[in-house]
């Protein structure tokens, strides 16, 4: 069943109230080293650890669905999660289990997702937002990713491309930085186009995918958003503060951090403080 209504999202700042109304495709936010985001992250940017910081911060009325190796936000006016949220540590990029696919809607979605109908023969890939391959340390986790929850449609040269390129990134990241916190998705508006006869699952524009690093207490983030088509530009040109990718979306995300680790994880963008 499809719920009807405009896709509104709140954000409440100090004493200030930020609506965000996904009508329109803004163009997403472009990055360079002449930016002023792009500055030193500050020996002074400690972080405690704290529980569930990579969920973003939602209305009352949101229900977070919880599986074994992720969590998200289902959106039924579009038939896919608006963001999808985990933890990806050192450990857990070492593989005890491979890929066996298993496509298939999710019980947990009280209002049922996307199904394997909604994909066929439209010339989409069913793109992971979690991949696959950052769950590959627990066989539940594993086959829990392949949940229509955690699809999306992807132009099939972005999802085997680009974007697949950038998950594998991460997961170095994962090795060489300890732990991430992790929040992807496709970015939603209304009049997106829809495949599948029977739930019309939107076709984003773009998708997101935001990073979060603690090591030895120290923070730092990054943001990526990026056109669902085929590209061949290094991903350091889709490379933008997390504040960015904030407000191209309407998400706010890890927002149980301290305005000063905010403006040092989420307001800075320090390029070379991530290894290529």
């Amino acid at each position: 069943m499809k719920k009807v209504g405009l896709f509104i999202l709140a954000l409440i700042v100090g004493s200030g109230i930020f609506i965000y109304t996904l009508m329109a495709s803004p163009a997403p936010p472009t990055s360079s080293v002449s930016d002023p985001d792009f500055v030193s992250v500050s020996d002074t940017c400690m972080f405690i650890l704290m529980d569930n910081l990579e969920i973003p911060e939602t209305n009352p009325e949101d229900e977070i669905i919880s599986h074994t190796g992720y969590s998200f936000l289902y959106n039924e006016d579009h038939e896919q999660s608006s963001w999808v949220a985990y933890l990806l540590t050192t450990e857990k990029t070492k593989a005890v289990v491979g890929r066996k696919d298993h496509f298939r809607s999710d019980p947990a979605v009280k209002t049922k997702t996307a199904t394997n109908t909604d994909y066929l023969k439209t010339g989409y890939d069913k793109g992971h937002l979690a991949p696959c391959a950052d769950m590959c340390w627990s066989r539940e986790a594993m086959d829990e990713s392949f949940f229509f929850s955690n699809m999306s449609p992807q132009v099939p040269a972005f999802n085997r491309g680009i974007w697949e390129t950038l998950e594998a990134l991460v997961r170095t990241w994962a090795i060489e930085y300890d732990s991430l916190y992790i929040v992807v998705g496709p970015v939603l508006r209304d009049s997106l186009p829809v495949i599948g006869k029977k739930n019309k699952v939107s076709v984003p524009e773009y998708y997101y995918k935001v990073v979060l690093n603690y090591t030895s207490g120290e923070i730092k983030g990054i943001g990526f958003i990026m056109p669902n088509k085929k590209s061949n530009q290094p991903l350091q040109d889709f490379a933008v503060t997390i504040d960015s990718v904030q407000k191209f979306t309407g998400i706010n995300f890890f927002y149980q951090l301290s305005e000063a680790q905010e403006e040092c994880a989420e307001k800075t963008l320090c390029i070379p403080c991530w290894t290529w």
